[in-house]
């Protein structure tokens, strides 16, 4: 990656809707070379991907919480196929360590969180943590040496 590269991916992380042609004002390239710029960093796998982020609390799920899990009691696939299946999940981590996962999920109301954490209890051993605030929600990745 060269300093346009990362250029452009910064662009794209604070604004992902940004238009190739906005793109190609802003690095003061063609269109043509901006395309050919995101198809190589889709092709390497540096963008995974162009999504919308959604605020759970802006969709109803206004309680965000951290939940860790250790002392399993299933292996870690049967584990990861249960959690797969659980809506209110939003990331998943296996971890090294005392703890097995630390999962953040996002829920409505106390009553989503006690089913959410009974459904987790059976399969090992549960610790929560309730988000009261987050200084840093999302930041932009670029790579370490910028």
């Amino acid at each position: 990656m060269d300093a346009l590269d990362i250029r452009l991916l910064k662009l794209l992380q604070d604004d992902g809707r940004i238009t190739v042609s906005q793109l190609s004002q802003e690095l003061a390239l063609s269109r043509p070379s901006v395309s050919e710029r995101l198809h190589r960093l889709q092709e390497q796998g540096i963008i995974a991907g162009f999504t919308a982020r959604v605020s759970p609390a802006a969709v109803g799920r206004t309680i965000l919480l951290f939940i860790q899990v250790s002392q399993l009691r299933m292996n870690p696939h049967e584990f990861e196929k249960f959690i797969e299946d659980q809506p209110y999940i939003l990331e998943c981590h296996r971890v090294t360590g005392t703890v097995s996962y630390f999962i953040k999920a996002a829920v409505a109301n106390m009553n989503s969180l006690q089913q959410l954490v009974d459904r987790l209890i059976a399969l090992g051993t549960v610790n929560t943590s309730i988000v009261l605030s987050s200084p840093i929600s999302h930041r932009i990745v670029l790579p370490e040496d910028v």
